[in-house]
């Protein structure tokens, strides 16, 4: 069980949010606007916020584009995880991931199920890691939001959460790159 150790300090990280969807705008962006709040709320940095269309090529230009940025530590996307067509984020994200996070997709369901029971199999969440940066895509309710960033991100993100977390692991995600850095 996750315990958190109030002598560590608060490590703020900066997170990037994409919302998938045809028909938002910022203004009436509830998922997106959920995240935001969460995050700020927990002390962290939103150092960006946008929306996107449904269309697999823009999904991935801008989570590419936010992952090849150093001042960005993780994105979330929101939407666009289900079966219809034009659900299409897994495919957009997965292929950036140098490694998946397998685990994320199983707690998620977990949590989901207690609260809406089978219907969780309609969501495709998924995670991975690339270029040193952390990567999550949820669905698009205010509600996954929540029990994404409540269950799991934010425990995650909060270096103080024990017997471990990713920010204690951010600075050893790119160490084969700096073990080539040394051999060459």
């Amino acid at each position: 069980m996750t315990k958190t150790d109030q002598n560590l300090p608060f490590v703020p990280v900066h997170f990037a949010v994409l919302t998938v969807s045809d028909t938002r705008s910022l203004e009436d962006d509830k998922s997106g606007k959920t995240l935001a709040d969460r995050i700020a709320a927990a002390g962290h940095i939103l150092s960006e916020r946008a929306i996107v269309a449904d269309d697999i090529e823009e999904i991935r230009a801008i989570v590419a584009c936010w992952i090849d940025d150093p001042e960005i530590d993780a994105v979330i996307t929101t939407g666009g995880t289900g079966f219809t067509g034009r659900d299409v984020t897994p495919e957009a994200v997965e292929p950036l991931f140098e490694k998946r996070m397998d685990g994320f997709s199983s707690v998620f369901h977990r949590i989901s199920y207690d609260k809406i029971g089978t219907s969780t199999i309609q969501s495709r969440a998924t995670a991975g890691v690339a270029n040193s940066t952390f990567i999550f895509s949820i669905p698009g309710s205010p509600g996954a939001c929540k029990d994404a960033w409540d269950g799991i991100i934010c425990v995650q993100f909060d270096y103080r959460s024990q017997p471990c977390n990713f920010v204690e692991i951010m600075p050893r995600l790119d160490e084969h790159l700096k073990r080539g850095k040394l051999r060459a």
